[in-house]
């Protein structure tokens, strides 16, 4: 689970870590408040999306000449013009595809001067199982890029957690940033408590682009992206309050409902399948045959009618979608009880692409059974293989 911006800085501050001052808007007389609650002279007015580069973005509506999603601003008529630019308004940028994402919020914060801005970010490293730092000089670029032209200047170091951080991890990344003296005890003390941050909130990545030292030799986070471990939201009730649903794709919010894994992505042949590994394998076997998966589908090992008949319908909801291949192995579930959710489903939804379905477990024959007295166009596979031949063939047939 992502959040926004200003929430991530909210969050932050209360584990001691220094952002400037800042208050999110909905409205442009909203952001036009905010200003006035701010010192300035200079302010900043960020629109609030879940994408990255949004300073270098373009909205929509506007001409090719406007501004990006990151403004300054020195007066509050300033501050209400740009306010006006981007709330409604469809920010683009390299993060979001060509299609963009709606500005509903705002963030005003006061300005800073900056004379040198860094990289710090921490994240699960999911070869050693540990809390890793990645730190870099190279600051308010792109990380990618960074790692890609000069990967000399990114540092990584992991925190055992049988001792957490410890005073030489603040030394290393205060080394690795080239920071000596007061400076150096800052950068420090911002990397524990970001690793407290980390561990407290059960975070899956926290990213700071850029750590700014302003001209007063003060270390202040200027951005923040802040994800969380979805399976671990139980525990933390009020940060699943901050939860922004306008910015997730409806059908992964619809899925989610259902505790269904799924994922769009942009191909014409609809997967549903039940375990993880088992779906990536679903999807290289179609690519193989010469097509493409339109989605990532787990229904878990616990599936019944309801959640298979969500599952259809996620699928069809999206129009690329061209056909459907379901892949199930029946270890937990029952073949028998799968198919019959199949054709509820089918039924129920009115199918009207071709239906691929390959069984294989506990009561496979029954299943088969099942589906081959349907009465609907339901066309079964005996192997994965099997299935990927014969969902293409279906689709490039009724194409």
């Amino acid at each position: 689970m992502n959040i926004h911006e200003y929430q991530a800085k909210e969050l932050l501050a209360k584990f001691g870590v220094p952002v400037p001052a800042g208050y999110a808007a909905m409205t442009v007389d909203e952001a036009v408040d905010a200003a006035k609650k701010l010192p300035g002279p200079l302010y900043v007015v960020k629109a609030q999306i879940h994408a990255g580069g949004r300073g270098k973005g373009k909205f929509k509506e506007l001409g090719p000449d406007a501004k990006g999603g990151v403004r300054l601003a020195k007066t509050l008529d300033e501050v209400r013009a740009a306010a006006a630019d981007m709330l409604g308004n469809t920010l683009v940028t390299v993060q979001t595809g060509e299609h963009g994402k709606q500005v509903n919020r705002l963030y005003v914060t006061d300005g800073v001067d900056i004379a040198k801005e860094f990289y710090l970010a921490a994240l699960v490293d999911r070869v050693t199982g540990r809390v890793a730092f990645v730190v870099s000089t190279e600051g308010g670029m792109d990380i990618e890029t960074v790692a890609h032209d000069t990967p000399e200047k990114i540092h990584t170091f992991d925190i055992d957690p049988a001792t957490g951080f410890m005073p030489h991890h603040g030394r290393a990344v205060a080394a690795a940033l080239g920071l000596k003296g007061d400076l150096a005890k800052q950068a420090a003390s911002v990397a524990g408590k970001l690793y407290d941050a980390f561990l407290g909130t059960d975070a899956s990545q926290i990213e700071i682009n850029p750590l700014a030292v302003t001209d007063d030799d003060k270390l202040m986070v200027l951005d923040a992206k802040v994800g969380f471990d979805s399976n671990a939201m139980f525990r933390h009730k009020d940060l699943l309050a901050l939860r922004d649903e306008t910015e997730e794709d409806p059908a992964e919010l619809e899925a989610s409902k259902y505790d269904l894994a799924y994922i769009k992505l942009d191909g014409d042949i609809g997967c549903m399948v039940n375990g993880a590994g088992l779906a990536m394998a679903t999807m290289d076997i179609i690519k193989l045959n010469g097509m493409f998966p339109a989605n990532f589908l787990d229904v878990g090992g616990g599936a019944n009618k309801e959640k298979v008949t969500a599952a259809f319908k996620i699928i069809l909801s999206d129009p690329a979608v061209k056909g459907i291949l379901v892949n199930i192995f029946g270890g937990i579930m029952r073949c028998d009880i799968i198919a019959e959710g199949i054709v509820a489903a089918a039924k129920e939804v009115n199918l009207s692409v071709p239906l691929v379905v390959r069984l294989e477990g506990t009561n496979v024959q029954q299943g088969k059974d099942i589906l081959a007295n349907s009465g609907l166009a339901i066309v079964p596979a005996n192997d994965l293989g099997d299935a990927a031949q014969k969902i293409v063939a279906e689709v490039k047939k009724a194409a």
